[in-house]
């Protein structure tokens, strides 16, 4: 049977991946699947010992502040060291990280951990664009950075689903309940172990090591000043998006174990499912972006998941959140990859990199506050300004976007265009 264009033509881009990309991508589900679990439960074993939500908040911003603050140092490191090493380095110190906060459950070394773990972020965000850019061809790099990302929120959405079960299986181990702390410290012990062990198809990469005339480590500031207004059009709707995502995204479980009384099995689904419809979500984007255009594709899919939104944050039912919550999480996140791709095409090419850390210091911007805000309106007045307020800013976001590209010629560089 004659296979359809679309699929022959997805089949296509993935054959013209090359080596490095595939081992990359072998690494990012192992990963994935690891740090689905992690994102599960670490809130869940904070709670655990007895701190709240406001400690959440705090933990939750040191990671991201920290990522936001070593961005550009990070970008100079990671240009020294190559992309081989620098990525290996980023996964060895976020297990490092998780292991260190099971060994020594105390206030001061969650916070020094998850500054350790927000350097290793923002190592292996300014890391990975630039890899991935300079591993695939112009046909197969929209293919590659979603499956890139759809691979990993699949392989998340199985940790997602076995991490609800784990602290059980953990806790009959070790003759405690399954919401104990030594129940989900051992979880998070195993998935250390696992994070470290996908790190080995990355021993196999074939990277070169960038030249000393090829560094810079103000370049970015360089960029900004010589394109102020494309960089700001570029990068202003995602810190409104950061301001919005940091404000409820690390709080969803938590979120469905306060509002909707439901057990960790239950929300470990639930994280499972909306990470796979994700995934899926993501690996259908490169086709609907080459039919559409890609800021089309942003704007619409964005604009589509604001009304889920409210649905997830104020339907009086778990079964219609739950329902909400793939929607949104699918509508939401499937244009991420494809608005990559389209700032990186947007910029000239010896630019790349260094607009790679100012991105990943925009997707930062906001969770280096919001959840410490977040946590304090949970705790002082509940989830539903929380909401609100997400839903008004992503409102933002959508108006930026198409504002800025809805009319742009998608066959002319912006960075040559007149101003929009």
């Amino acid at each position: 049977m004659k296979s359809s264009p679309v699929i022959s033509t997805y089949l296509a881009r993935m054959r013209a991946f090359h080596p490095n990309a595939r081992l990359y991508l072998l690494s990012a589900i192992m990963t994935g699947a690891a740090l689905g679990v992690y994102r599960l439960i670490s809130n869940f074993y904070v709670l655990s010992l007895n701190f709240d939500q406001e400690l959440l908040g705090q933990l939750i911003t040191i990671t991201s502040m920290t990522a936001l603050l070593t961005a550009v140092p990070m970008g100079y490191l990671a240009d020294r060291l190559g992309r081989k090493k620098s990525l290996l380095l980023a996964g060895v110190l976020v297990s490092i990280g998780i292991l260190v906060t099971v060994f020594f459950p105390i206030r001061f070394m969650f916070f020094a951990m998850n500054a350790l773990i927000g350097m290793a972020q923002s190592l292996s965000a300014v890391t990975m664009s630039p890899f991935l850019l300079e591993n695939s061809g112009e046909e197969e790099r929209t293919y590659l950075f979603s499956m890139s990302s759809g691979l990993q929120m699949a392989a998340a959405s199985v940790g997602s689903s076995v991490g609800g079960y784990l602290p059980t299986w953990i806790g009959a181990w070790r003759g405690v309940g399954p919401t104990d702390s030594l129940a989900y410290g051992g979880a998070l012990a195993v998935i250390a172990v696992v994070a470290l062990i996908g790190l080995f198809p990355l021993l196999w990469l074939n990277t070169p090591v960038l030249a000393r005339a090829q560094r810079a480590v103000f370049a970015p500031f360089a960029f900004a000043k010589k394109q102020p207004l494309l960089l700001g059009k570029l990068i202003a709707p995602m810190l409104v998006t950061s301001i919005g995502a940091g404000l409820f995204m690390p709080f969803i479980n938590v979120f469905f174990r306060v509002v909707h009384h439901q057990p960790d099995q239950v929300i470990g689904n639930v994280l499972a499912w909306g990470t796979l419809a994700m995934g899926i979500g993501l690996l259908a984007a490169p086709p609907l972006a080459d039919r559409m255009g890609k800021a089309h594709l942003v704007v619409i899919t964005q604009g589509l998941s604001i009304p889920f939104l409210m649905l997830l944050g104020f339907a009086p039912f778990f079964w219609i959140s739950a329902m909400a919550h793939y929607a949104r999480l699918t509508l939401m996140n499937m244009s991420g990859p494809i608005y990559q791709t389209f700032v990186m095409e947007h910029v000239d090419a010896d630019s790349r990199a260094t607009v790679a850390s100012l991105v990943n210091m925009a997707g930062n911007f906001g969770w280096a506050f919001s959840p410490t805000i977040s946590g304090w309106l949970q705790v002082s007045y509940g989830f539903g300004p929380v909401f609100a307020c997400v839903i008004v800013l992503y409102s933002i976001t959508v108006f930026m976007y198409w504002k800025f590209f809805w009319n742009a010629d998608p066959l002319e560089r912006i960075s040559h265009a007149n101003p929009i």
